[in-house]
């Protein structure tokens, strides 16, 4: 998610007249492809985003129109849409536990009783955090890790209850959510006990369950790997966990899959080992040097990872042997749609090491066929020659499309994606703007929708804020 790297692009975001216009972000590709399978629309027996592919078929056309500027100076939406804030960093969590922990990230909805919502929220805490997550007994891992995830129950509209689900863990960045309806909690740092005050090697995934504390084991899933975890991907067919690393210098991060030797065990089953393995595309060490959408690797490879603790060296660096191993920089969302699991990477810099620029890519991966291909290609913007900035975490939406949170310089929005290619601003935050700080600390994160498809949620990064966003979702 977040890094503390320079940006070499500065850019206005122009957010008059509706579609693409203005939107900031050009998109070439198959876009038809990601809207093929599943929808954000929950089966009764799953979590949101891995519903019904027939939730896909009123896809939008152009967007909701412009954004109508909030008066509260908070967040502005398009006209007959409303947001209501949840909850907001170092306000007393419900629990009593302390204050809401800084820096919301990544985040999932899972159905409740009478149509109540349960969120698991992320908090991709440093050291140098202002609002810790809270360490409770039972499930902390580290009393030295400051992150760890949060879990909140909404309904009617309104924040019922709030509460530390796991605590102790550092840099928890994103993951994603499970089909026995747990979250996969991500570590994006590779710090080993003793490094920044830590008691405990970091860089891991936790399992959370989103309903009940008592049932979270704060125990690292070792056999997943020790690395830069950014999000993961759950093929619900057979319980293959797809995974990203997020590495934004050289040699950049591999995306991997987790073999388990109990799939599809609910909670608790990751715990019992498997065989991690990273993507090897024959003759592409690197990821970027592809440029064109529609661009299909057939039959690709799988590489056993040496050593998936990473005890000496992290993994990205490790001998994969002759053949090499395939890296990319800034890889990001990941998540499951169909047949497929998608993964993103942000952007790739020549001058960061990367074998060519892009300011973003939707990559996919067919598991039966064994085929890799380039979906979508982000930029160069539409906003008078601009880069288009950074897709990071990505979700289907409940009548189709795509919603992208922007990572980068400037002003911070969401956006949608139509089937057409039709880019429109979905969300903007101006609760940062003109506050001198550095605007991309206000980045969107973690946006997810509600099993019924009513109610959109999104974090803020900083000041760490989650919203429900209501409103004419039909209208598209």
């Amino acid at each position: 998610m977040s890094t503390r790297s320079a940006r070499s692009v500065t850019r206005r975001q122009i957010l008059a007249g509706t579609g693409a216009v203005g939107a900031g972000i050009a998109f070439s590709g198959a876009v038809d492809e990601l809207f093929a399978g599943d929808g954000a629309v929950a089966r009764a027996d799953g979590p949101a985003g891995l519903g019904d592919a027939g939730a896909a078929a009123g896809a939008g056309r152009a967007g909701y129109g412009p954004l109508v500027e909030d008066p509260a100076g908070i967040l502005d939406l398009p006209h007959g849409f409303r947001y209501t804030v949840l909850s907001r960093e170092g306000e007393p969590l419900r629990s009593g536990e302390g204050p809401v922990p800084s820096h919301c990230d990544g985040m999932a909805a899972f159905p409740g009783r009478h149509g109540s919502v349960h969120l698991v929220r992320n908090h991709e805490n440093r050291r140098d955090a202002e609002h810790r997550v809270p360490a409770i007994q039972d499930v902390t891992y580290d009393p030295e890790g400051l992150g760890g995830c949060t879990a909140l129950e909404v309904s009617g509209g309104r924040l019922r209850s709030e509460r530390v689900a796991i605590a102790g863990t550092a840099v928890n960045c994103a993951g994603g959510p499970t089909p026995w309806r747990t979250w996969l909690t991500c570590e994006e740092t590779e710090d080993l006990a003793g490094t920044n005050g830590y008691t405990k090697d970091h860089g891991f995934i936790f399992e959370v369950d989103p309903y009940r504390r008592d049932r979270t084991v704060p125990e690292p899933l070792t056999a997943m790997g020790r690395f830069q975890h950014e999000a993961i991907a759950v093929d619900p067919r057979d319980g293959t966990v797809y995974e990203t690393e997020d590495a934004f210098d050289k040699p950049f991060g591999l995306f991997y899959r987790f073999l388990p030797k109990r799939p599809m065990g609910g909670a608790g089953s990751l715990r019992a080992g498997g065989r991690l393995e990273a993507l090897r595309v024959p003759d592409v060490p690197d990821l970027s040097a592809v440029r064109e959408p529609g661009t299909v690797f057939e039959r690709v490879e799988w590489a056993k990872v040496p050593d998936p603790l990473a005890r000496r060296t992290p993994i990205r660096f490790q001998d994969f042997g002759a053949r090499g191993i395939t890296h990319a920089q800034k890889l990001e969302g990941c998540y499951w749609g169909g047949d497929r699991v998608y993964f993103v990477s942000s952007y790739a810099r020549t001058k960061e090491g990367s074998r060519a620029d892009h300011f973003g890519q939707v990559w996919s991966y067919e598991p039966r066929a064994r085929r890799l291909a380039l979906v979508i290609v982000f930029g160069p913007s539409t906003d008078v020659g601009k880069p288009g900035e950074s897709p990071d975490n990505i979700c289907l939406a409940p009548r189709g499309g795509l919603m992208v949170c922007e990572d980068g310089a400037g002003a911070q929005h969401v956006f949608g994606v139509t089937r057409r290619r039709e880019v429109y601003p979905m969300a903007r935050n101006r609760q940062n703007i003109g506050t001198g700080s550095d605007p991309e600390w206000g980045e969107f994160a973690g946006v997810t929708f509600a099993p019924d498809g009513r109610t959109m949620f999104v974090n803020v990064y900083e000041p760490g804020t989650t919203f429900a966003v209501t409103g004419p979702w039909h209208r598209t």
